[in-house]
């Protein structure tokens, strides 16, 4: 069977960040069609582990999050750090890092990649890489942003958030697969 095949597109805005076009297929029964795709840089996100001084034996890990005001949903959203590949040239785990450390005010001394989201794929091509960070340690916080200006930072064990998506606290999707990603790499090690 012939493949699809994209036959070209036509920008029909260009935003901040994402633009928009009417992309051309071609089915592989030769049958044309025409879909609208959200284009985007992409993004990274970062699951920051640390442990309670109580905690010698590193038994229960604690997860910092960041709950900010998210202008689609009109409401506040709680999520891993993450952020747009916004500055040119930089690799997706030094972006995880800058986020870490701009959100939340922590720096990992181990970065380990845990996979690729694809975030909607029936209309964009945006995909995050979702990272886990780990030996956190404190540092300045720089927010960029009224969102993250008006943010709060809160650690929780890392138990509990994914128990707070079973309960429905927690529902933005990178952030869901990054804690079960987290959570499954860290009890396998």
């Amino acid at each position: 069977m012939t493949p699809f095949r994209h036959l070209g597109e036509r920008e029909v805005h260009r935003g901040y960040i994402w633009n928009v076009v009417v992309a051309e297929f071609e089915s592989p029964s030769g049958e044309r069609f025409a879909r609208d795709i959200v284009r985007s840089p992409g993004a990274v996100t970062c699951v920051p582990i640390t442990y309670a001084a109580d905690d010698p034996e590193r038994r229960r890990p604690l997860v910092t999050l960041i709950s900010q005001y998210r202008a689609p949903f009109g409401e506040f959203i709680l999520e891993t750090p993450a952020g747009m590949r916004d500055v040119e040239g930089e690799d997706d785990a030094d972006n995880a890092r800058r986020e870490l450390a701009e959100e939340v005010g922590l720096a990992a001394a181990t970065i380990e990649p845990l996979g690729v989201s694809y975030q909607s794929p029936g209309m964009t091509d945006s995909a995050i890489a979702i990272f886990l960070a780990t030996d956190c340690t404190p540092v300045a916080r720089t927010p960029h942003g009224p969102e993250e200006d008006h943010s709060e930072v809160l650690t929780v064990p890392l138990d509990e958030a994914v128990q707070w998506i079973l309960d429905g606290r927690i529902r933005n999707s990178s952030t869901v697969i990054a804690l079960l990603l987290a959570e499954r790499r860290l009890r396998e090690a």
